[in-house]
């Protein structure tokens, strides 16, 4: 056999034995995973709801797998830069992305460094909830027909806080300025925590923002909520009307979030993760934590999941037309 010919089936041959061995490796590392700490990156600072939420779940999720799952504050660009280091970490399951509404509403403002929709694996649903709009405690105006009227006879002085440009609070005051007719002028902050801080203190005049990172500063007196986003009110501020029921009708905006993977991330984990995050949702302690801090529990398959972001996508994107919204 030539010297030549033979070198070559030596290195097919090698390189078939390095496929086979790397294909071992791969398969050994799905069935013990996890064999190390998990990383949920959570891409906004802490205090905000995704940052809550993921906390609440986190601390269950590690004693349902075994492993600590360590929640990664990575906040920057309204999500983008947290959202960016998972959508180019290894897919192997111990780098997860918390995903809220932010993540279906950047892609209608910002040049994205990656494909929201090609970029992830998506792994389950956390919850979904209203968001409550809400002023500082000085604002001369305790309903929404009061703040309307305000709004109006000093167009462009009121401001709104948000979390950053394309975040759900934005959007969803825009469509509340588009369905009321005012005009405010809008503060982005780097996150829920900030933006809650901004108002409370009186730097900014009012935030729409998830229940979950809202209740505990109305409950203190430190926000006054006006009303809530939901089609009913909420369990947890009875007392409190809906924004279309306080004299915008139709009005209905929701916050929701979820857990994502990087493109590639191997099935048998991705399902390993739903059914286990779909398990601790219904342990009474953390549904109950959830409930009572203005998030309710949604469990969906990574298929479901999928469908989901594709339509508030959608939805967004009409919402963006109809108020006007424009990208970078």
């Amino acid at each position: 056999m030539p010297i030549r010919f033979s070198r070559r089936i030596a290195a097919a041959l090698t390189g078939i034995a390095a496929l086979a061995l790397a294909q071992g490796s791969i398969a050994a590392s799905i069935e013990t995973y996890p064999a190390r700490p998990v990383r949920l990156v959570v891409p906004f600072p802490p205090g905000g709801s995704n940052d809550i939420v993921g906390r609440v779940v986190g601390a269950a999720l590690s004693d349902r797998l075994g492993k600590q799952v360590i929640i990664d504050n990575r906040a920057g660009g309204n999500s983008i830069i947290g959202t960016a280091i998972v959508a180019n970490a290894q897919p192997d399951g111990y780098t997860v992305l918390v995903i809220s509404t932010s993540f279906t509403t950047n892609p209608i403002i910002h040049k994205l460094p990656y494909d929201p929709l090609q970029a992830f694996t998506w792994v389950a649903m956390l919850g979904v909830g209203p968001n409550a709009l809400a002023v500082t405690p000085g604002l001369p105006a305790s309903s929404i027909k009061e703040l309307v009227a305000l709004a109006k006879a000093k167009p462009g002085y009121l401001t709104y806080a948000s979390t950053g440009v394309g975040s759900n609070a934005q959007f969803g005051t825009e469509l509340f300025m588009h369905m009321t007719g005012i005009n405010l002028l809008h503060v982005p902050y780097n996150g829920g925590g900030p933006a809650l801080i901004g108002v409370a203190s009186g730097q900014s005049h009012m935030l729409l923002s998830s229940l979950i990172q809202t209740i505990g500063l109305v409950r203190s007196g430190k926000l006054r909520a006006l009303a809530t986003t939901g089609a009913k009110r909420s369990i947890i501020l009875p007392d409190v009307p809906t924004i279309s029921e306080a004299g915008v009708p139709g009005y209905e905006t929701y916050n929701w979030w979820g857990v994502a993977a990087p493109r590639g991330t191997p099935v048998r984990i991705v399902r390993r993760l739903n059914g286990d995050i779909n398990a601790v949702l219904v342990m009474p302690d953390v549904e109950k934590r959830l409930i009572n801090e203005g998030a309710e529990p949604a469990l969906k398959s990574p298929e479901e999941l999928g469908v989901y972001v594709a339509n508030e996508m959608a939805k967004w994107v009409k919402v963006a037309k109809i108020a006007g919204i424009k990208g970078e």
